[in-house]
C-alpha cells in the first residue's frame, strides 16, 4: 500500500494541442448539484417516499454509481474539491466557509469552467456557489462566462427583503448585478437553467452549465401546492422540496429534448454531501451523517448519463469520487486531464463495461482534527488525540459498527501509514470552523467511533443539553 505521488502544481489542467480542431460531436455538459440531499432521498436509490420522476428517469437512461464519494462532508470544500478536480486541502480549502472569508477559494487554482472553456465551451453557472464572497472569488473571476445565483451557503426559498438588496451575499446576482425574483427560488433556478439552454443550443460552440441548487438544504421551505401533494407524510416539508427540484430539473432536460440536444449532453447528479441531520433526509442503511467522515456525511446518490456514447441502464459498484467529473468532462470534451487532477475520467471505466472496477484503489479525507482512507475494501477513520477505527466492506457497504484496528493490527498499520503519506502531501488549512463547532463535532466522532448514542449534533442542540 503506498500514498499518493507528488505531482501537485497548479499547472493548467488541461493540454490543448495546437492542432485541436472544435468537433460539433462534442458533448454539451450538465452538472446538476443537490445540497444536503440523503443518500437514500431519490427513486432511483430505493426511495419509496419520495417523487423524483425525471431523475428516476435519467437514470434508466445513463448509469448509477453505486458507491460514490464526495471529497468533504460539508458544503464549500466539497465544491472546492468538486470544481478543481483536487483534493481541496491541497490548496488550504479544508474546512467549511465562514462568510467574507477573504482567504477563501484560492482563485489560482484551474476551475473547471476555465478548463473548458479553454476547450471552445461557453460556461454557466446557476444557484449555490459558496466558494467566497470577495470580488476575486465570484463565478465570472473563475471561468464562468454567466452566473445567476447567489454567493452565500443558503437563503430563502422564497423572496425576502432583508437580504434581497444589493451587497447582501444571499441576494440572487444576474453576473454581478443584484436581481429580484417571484416564486419559489428552486423553481427559477430550473427555469433559468433551461432557458440557457435554448439559448446555446443553436451556438456552434458546445455549453457547461453548472445547476448548484440550495434545495433540499435548510431552511425547510415549499410552496403550498406542493406541500399538498403529501398529506400525511412523515417528512412532508422535504419531500415537497426534492420534488420541486426534481420538477426543475425535468424542465432543464425536457428544454434539452425539445431543442434537439439532450443526446449528446453529458449530464452529471450528484449531492454536495450526505444528508444532514436539520433537513430530515435519510442515508439509507449508512452511519453518520452530514459533517462527519461515515459513510452516510461522505457517500452520495451519484448518476451519469451521455446517449450518444454511454450505454443506458448500468449501476456501477466501484470506487468513484466527485473528484472525477472534471476529468470526466474534459476527457469528453477532446482534451487531456493534466497529471494536477486528483480525479481521473469515468469515460474508459464505463466503456470497458466493468460494473464492479473501482475508478480509486484508494480515496482520502481530512477536516481539521479528522482523517480518513478508504482503500479498496477496508476504510480508516482517525480522531486526533483519540485513536483509530477500521472497518470493512460488507455487500458493498461499509459496516461502521464493527471496528478491526485492535483485532488486525497489520491492516490497521497499513491504512494508517498511507493515510499519514497522503497528509504529508497537503497544505495546512487555511482556516478552521469555530470553536463550538469543533467541540461538536468532536463529540459526534467520540461517540460514533464507540457506537454510542450521540448526545447533540449541532452548537444550539450542545447547549440545550447542558442547561
Amino acid at each position: 500500500m503506498t500514498g499518493l505521488s507528488g505531482c501537485f502544481s497548479s499547472e493548467r489542467a488541461t493540454v490543448v494541442t495546437d492542432d485541436q480542431v472544435l468537433s460539433p460531436a462534442r458533448p454539451n455538459i450538465l452538472l446538476i448539484l443537490a445540497d444536503d440531499a440523503g443518500w437514500g432521498d431519490f427513486g432511483f436509490q430505493g426511495a419509496a417516499d419520495l417523487r423524483t420522476p425525471n431523475l428516476d428517469q435519467l437514470a434508466l437512461d445513463g448509469t448509477i454509481f453505486t458507491q460514490a464519494y464526495v471529497s468533504a462532508s460539508v458544503c464549500s470544500p466539497s465544491r472546492a474539491g468538486l470544481l478543481t478536480g483536487r483534493y481541496q486541502q491541497r490548496f488550504g480549502h479544508e474546512c467549511n466557509l465562514e462568510p467574507l472569508q477573504a482567504r477563501a477559494f484560492d482563485s489560482n487554482q484551474i476551475s473547471i469552467a476555465e478548463a473548458l472553456r479553454d476547450e471552445g465551451y461557453h460556461t454557466a453557472a446557476f444557484g449555490k456557489w459558496h466558494l467566497g464572497e470577495m470580488e476575486h472569488q465570484h463565478p465570472l473571476r473563475n471561468g464562468f462566462d454567466h452566473f445567476y445565483g447567489f454567493l452565500a451557503g443558503g437563503r430563502t426559498y422564497f423572496p425576502d427583503p432583508k437580504v434581497d438588496r444589493a451587497g447582501d451575499p444571499h441576494a440572487l446576482l444576474d453576473d454581478y448585478a443584484q436581481t429580484n425574483f417571484e416564486g419559489y427560488l428552486t423553481d427559477e433556478l430550473g427555469d433559468k437553467a433551461a432557458r440557457y439552454v435554448e439559448q446555446r443550443a443553436t451556438d456552434s460552440r458546445p455549453f457547461f452549465a453548472y445547476l448548484a441548487f440550495n434545495a433540499p438544504h435548510t431552511p425547510m421551505e415549499a410552496t403550498e401546492e406542493d406541500l399538498a401533494l403529501f398529506p400525511n407524510h412523515d417528512r412532508p416539508v422535504y419531500a415537497a422540496m426534492v420534488y420541486a427540484m426534481d420538477r426543475a430539473i425535468g424542465r432543464v432536460i425536457q428544454s434539452l429534448k425539445a431543442n434537439g440536444v439532450y443526446e449528446n449532453t453529458l449530464i452529471f447528479f450528484l449531492s454536495d454531501n450526505g444528508g444532514a441531520h436539520s433537513n430530515d433526509s435519510s442515508v439509507g442503511p449508512l452511519k453518520g451523517w452530514k459533517g462527519n467522515q461515515f459513510e452516510g456525511g461522505l457517500r452520495v446518490p451519484f448518476l451519469a448519463s451521455w446517449p450518444n456514447r454511454l450505454p443506458a441502464g448500468n449501476q456501477h459498484f466501484g470506487m468513484i469520487s466527485s473528484l472525477d467529473v472534471y476529468a470526466t468532462a474534459i476527457h469528453a470534451a477532446g482534451g487531456t486531464p493534466a497529471p494536477a487532477l486528483d480525479g481521473s475520467s469515468l469515460l474508459t471505466l464505463l466503456e470497458k463495461g466493468d460494473s464492479q472496477a473501482p475508478n480509486h484503489e484508494a480515496l482520502y479525507w481530512r477536516k481539521d482534527e479528522m482523517s480518513t482512507i478508504r482503500y479498496g475494501d477496508h476504510k480508516l477513520i482517525h480522531l486526533d488525540e483519540f485513536g483509530d477505527v477500521v472497518y470493512a466492506s460488507r455487500n458493498n457497504i461499509i459496516d461502521e459498527d464493527t471496528n478491526l484496528a485492535t483485532s488486525d493490527k497489520d491492516l490497521h498499520d497499513s491504512l494508517s501509514l498511507a493515510l499519514q503519506a497522503w497528509e504529508n502531501t497537503l497544505k495546512d488549512p487555511i482556516w478552521v470552523e469555530g470553536e463550538r463547532w469543533n467541540e461538536v463535532t468532536r463529540h459526534i466522532y467520540e461517540r460514533l467511533m464507540q457506537n454510542d448514542t450521540v448526545l447533540y449534533k449541532d452548537p444550539a442542540q450542545m447547549r440545550n443539553s447542558r442547561k
